[in-house]
């Protein structure tokens, strides 16, 4: 299977520095994994939008999969109470 390039929408990004350090080494693996496979298991795709969440501990990435070109766009990074805002 061909490598996903990863991007980070501009919020996205911004969701990220607010997390403490600790926590975001752990998204930032996951993340990492998406490349490799970003419909792998414990991925939900969501049911209003073409999204899809994975979970890690508290917190959910929310993100977008566009197959043609092979990205995988990263939406939001939140905990979970905020996730889906």
């Amino acid at each position: 299977m061909a490598r996903f390039e990863l991007r980070f929408k501009r919020s996205g990004a911004r969701d990220l520095r607010a997390i403490p350090g600790r926590d975001v080494k752990k998204i930032l693996k996951r993340i990492d994994l998406l490349a490799g496979n970003p419909r792998a298991e414990g991925c939900i795709k969501l049911t209003d939008k073409e999204y899809y969440r994975v979970r890690i501990g508290n917190y959910r990435v929310v993100y977008e999969i566009r197959d043609a070109v092979l990205i995988v766009l990263l939406i939001k990074v939140a905990h979970r109470r905020k996730a889906y805002d």
